[in-house]
């Protein structure tokens, strides 16, 4: 058997995988990135928040993402739910903590194919585009085989294989699962009228109904709704569904048409009892999975990834390997508060729409309505939500990350 040499293996070509194998390359590991590269366009889109932002521009690809991705300079919450309880809408500007936009919306496939590109010509980074079928750990690291029959020894392998991942499983790392009775309907839209900039989000009895942000008049939209009203939607042909989305929008955007392909995605949950196993580090979505509410899955997994970087560096520092128990031990502490607030904050939102019990109602419109009207409170949430102050990775500092 064909065997390859490495410090670093990362399984799992997605954002996820390739901004981590991008990340430990810069830093002069060796590092083999093995999967496929290829993505196809499903309508969706990731609102890339200020902290992800700041690890693209470390990784030197920021400039080429931003060329097709649009700002979020405001964001406006309109309660639709019918609730006695109902506050005014609530207008929420970047400027008000001093950033140009609070995040910034792109194509899912153009973001990967800009981080392709970055990966194809990175010197300490080789690409092997096959699946890894097995994983072994022993005293000499890890061993990875894959599906050509060669394998791959690493110091350290980096799952970043999806929900459904299989170096997990091999781990035996336990996972917890739950669904929500909704589906979200995403797609991309052109429309009449300039967005200006803002992410317009309607809170609906169902859930929320999201448009966002893409360069010219172009928005995406992720709507969340009950199981039955999302599969009737994605039914539709393209010019009933683009009255639907016009009609339920109440047409701020005016006339709306289809302009790319469709998606319909269960909402559902997934956590970990652990992020780490001898040798093995899980990030992105084989260690976390979140409904497509409040931008938090990608974002959480890029800090996965930051975080995962900075314990290898400083484990470094103190004569321990990549792999070791006290690196891995140290990134498991540092995900494992962060993700579960990330979990409970965006679980309670979409649950307090679904309840319509007029307790809850009143707490959500009150709050709301708070943050509308408290300046100090607005901007001290603003800024826990895009650009938090504590255990932020040091690539997500926006300074020298050395």
């Amino acid at each position: 058997m064909t065997e390859n040499t490495c410090d670093i293996a990362v399984v799992g070509a997605g954002a996820v995988g390739l901004s981590a194998a991008l990340a430990f390359a810069r830093d002069g590991y060796k590092t083999v990135l093995i999967g496929g590269l290829d993505v196809g366009r499903d309508g969706r889109t990731v609102a890339l928040l200020n902290g992800s932002v700041r690890l693209l521009e470390a990784l030197g690809v920021w400039p080429a993402v931003a060329s097709v991705a649009a700002p979020l300079e405001t964001m406006r919450i309109i309660d639709d739910t019918g609730s006695l309880f109902r506050p005014p809408p609530a207008s929420f500007r970047a400027g008000e903590i001093g950033l140009d936009a609070f995040g910034w919306n792109i194509e899912n496939v153009a973001l990967v194919e800009k981080l392709a590109e970055a990966a194809r010509t990175s010197e300490s980074l080789t690409l092997v585009p096959e699946f890894a079928t097995g994983f072994a750990t022993g005293e000499a690291g890890a061993v990875l085989t894959l599906a050509d029959g060669t394998a791959v020894r690493a110091g350290l392998v980096i799952a970043a294989d999806g929900r459904n991942s299989r170096l997990r499983q091999i781990a035996g790392i336990g996972t917890q699962t739950w669904s929500y009775p909704q589906s979200a309907v995403t797609v991309i839209l052109a429309h009449d009228r300039e967005h200006r900039d803002t992410s317009t989000e309607f809170h609906t009895r169902h859930g929320p109904f999201t448009l966002v942000p893409l360069p010219g008049r172009r928005s995406s939209l992720v709507w969340v709704t009950s199981k039955e009203d999302a599969e009737r939607l994605s039914n539709l042909d393209d010019a009933a569904l683009a009255l639907a989305i016009e009609r339920q929008a109440q047409s701020h955007l005016g006339t709306m048409r289809i302009d790319g392909p469709r998606g319909l995605v269960p909402m559902s949950g997934l956590s970990v009892n652990r992020y780490r196993s001898q040798n093995l580090a899980l990030v992105g979505e084989a260690a976390h999975v979140f409904p497509p509410i409040g931008a938090q899955g990608l974002n959480l997994g890029f800090r996965d990834v930051a975080s995962l970087r900075d314990a290898v560096v400083d484990g470094g520092d103190e004569g321990h390997a990549p792999g070791s128990d006290e690196t891995l031990t140290r990134y498991q502490r540092g995900r494992d508060l962060d993700v579960r607030l990330r979990t409970a904050a965006v679980d309670g939102l979409n649950r307090t729409l679904l309840t319509g019990m007029i307790p809850t109602d009143f707490l959500r419109g009150a709050g709301l309505l708070a943050l509308s009207h408290i300046g100090p409170l607005r901007r001290i949430v603003m800024r826990e939500g895009v650009l938090p102050r504590v255990g932020v990775p040091r690539l997500m500092q926006g300074t020298s990350p050395a």
